[in-house]
């Protein structure tokens, strides 16, 4: 095998990158109410969302441990590569730094490098996606690892919430905010910042006009999408995906575009209905 790129479980694989043998998850886990969960290919969306919102606690996540990544990364590849949930939002990155350095003390001569997405879920897949395509066109490690930085800087992540309830839980929203945004049925249009964060782009009432204005956006700020993978992944909302997808690609020509679930670090984030979206 040539390379080896592991994805942590927020970036979910298509069905291809998982039969090339080139892409691995690495997985997180989820606490609901003292039940754990580990986002691997058992995890089970349905029953999560369920437990979800049957729970009145939060649900808490957890990194892979460095010595995951460790694992990962002595196994025989000539070029290695970490792609992981935004560094200001999770401490995967942390851990697959620290994992690279236990794997360079053993092994001095490997070539290894981690990528802080500054994204999640399908942002985090297209970058695993990136670093493919440069493999198979035979650049070098060095090249590939300036290239997928310069392309990460070129990324936006959307995302649109049904619901603002694991905002709620997870202390990001006031019940009171929670609660007026649910009786008046707002939904917020949120995006990342160029550093990984996440900010609000703005609110609105109902979800068509949330999904509208977030297209809206998208259509108005993306440079040269002829030459960019239109990426969206979906809570439980395979509709709405297709819908969203629909409406950007009948005002702008992309190079290529897939629909794909949300595993469970990026259902727990979007919750049930959401949508993210990064081209």
């Amino acid at each position: 095998m040539d390379y080896l790129v592991a994805v942590d479980s927020c970036g979910e694989l298509t069905p291809e990158m998982k039969a090339s043998g080139h892409f691995v998850n690495v997985p997180l886990t989820i606490d609901v109410q003292g039940y754990s969960i580990v986002d691997d290919e058992t995890f089970d969306q349905k029953d999560f969302l369920r437990r979800v919102a049957q729970s009145p606690e939060p649900p808490h996540s957890a990194c892979p441990s460095p010595e995951a990544y460790r694992k990962v990364f002595e196994r025989d590849a000539e070029h290695l590569f970490a792609v992981t949930l935004s560094a200001e939002l999770s401490g995967s990155c942390s851990s697959a730094q620290l994992g690279r350095a236990l794997c360079l003390e053993e092994h001095p001569d490997k070539k290894i490098h981690v990528f802080n997405s500054r994204s999640a879920s399908i942002g985090e897949t297209l970058i695993a996606m990136k670093i493919g395509e440069l493999e198979e066109q035979h650049c070098s490690f060095e090249e590939i690892v300036e290239r997928v930085e310069a392309y990460i800087d070129t990324q936006t992540t959307w995302f649109v919430l049904e619901s603002l309830e694991a905002l709620r839980k997870n202390g990001r929203l006031s019940n009171l905010k929670a609660v007026v945004a649910s009786v008046l049925n707002i939904k917020p249009v949120m995006m990342s910042t160029p550093t990984g964060n996440i900010q609000q782009l703005c609110q609105v009432r109902g979800i068509n006009r949330a999904l509208s204005r977030m297209v809206d956006n998208i259509v108005e700020t993306v440079r040269e999408p002829s030459q960019r993978i239109l990426a969206i992944s979906h809570c439980n909302c395979r509709e709405r995906g297709e819908m969203v997808r629909e409406a950007i690609t009948k005002r702008i020509r992309v190079k290529d575009s897939f629909l794909i679930d949300t595993q469970g670090i990026s259902s727990l984030y979007a919750s049930d209905g959401g949508i993210i979206v990064v081209i």
